[in-house]
């Protein structure tokens, strides 16, 4: 089993963005593995003093005592546009680990589309790199059972601007915005309408 894990974490000249919810996530999954030895992420991070960078910090927990390595990446934003819908009802990805050859397997599978919406026993789940929401002319609204519960995600329920529920593929209608997140997109609002946003 590949022990490895990943923070993705955003740097804006020089300012680490949102540290402490990866620190948060990063202590949860040493709790997983029963190891103790919990280390302040914030300081191995380093990042260029100008510009947009992506923090890329792994550890690997199959060596005790574990170690961090960080790497900085300038990072130049993904323009999704269109989704395609997949089918995979065992994949598995509730820790961010640097295994990701079933998210790759499926997002192979986009045909002309930038990316995959991975459904899962009926229900939405993720793309293949972000967290998604739905707007209903209410509020935002986000699948309750994500592969992955990004940081993002995480900060933006605690504040109340996004809600949770299951939202199967014929719910799709009754949305008329899409929004992506992770941690360097942070809330991206997509403006193609549903309908449209899906190939």
């Amino acid at each position: 089993m590949n022990k490895t894990f990943l923070e993705t974490i955003r740097a804006v000249d020089g300012e680490v963005f949102h540290i402490s919810f990866h620190q948060e996530r990063y202590e949860s999954v040493l709790k997983k593995f029963g190891v103790q030895d919990v280390k302040n992420l914030e300081q191995f991070i380093k990042p260029p003093e100008i510009g947009l960078y992506r923090c890329r910090l792994t550890y690997d927990l199959s060596k005790a005592p574990h170690k961090i390595d960080v790497t900085y990446h300038e990072y130049k934003k993904r323009d999704i546009s269109s989704l395609r819908l997949v089918y995979d009802d065992e994949i598995e990805y509730a820790l961010k680990s640097t295994c990701r050859d079933r998210l790759d397997a499926l997002y192979a599978q986009r045909g002309k589309c930038d990316d995959v919406l991975i459904v899962k026993n009926s229900l939405l789940t993720d793309t293949t790199i972000a967290n998604i929401a739905f707007y209903d002319s209410n509020r935002w609204v986000t699948p309750a059972l994500p592969l992955l519960k990004g940081t993002t995600r995480e900060r933006l329920l605690r504040e109340g601007k996004i809600f949770e529920a299951d939202i199967a593929v014929k719910d799709l209608k009754k949305f008329s915005k899409i929004a992506l997140m992770n941690a360097m997109v942070d809330f991206d609002i997509i403006t193609q309408n549903t309908k449209d946003f899906f190939c």
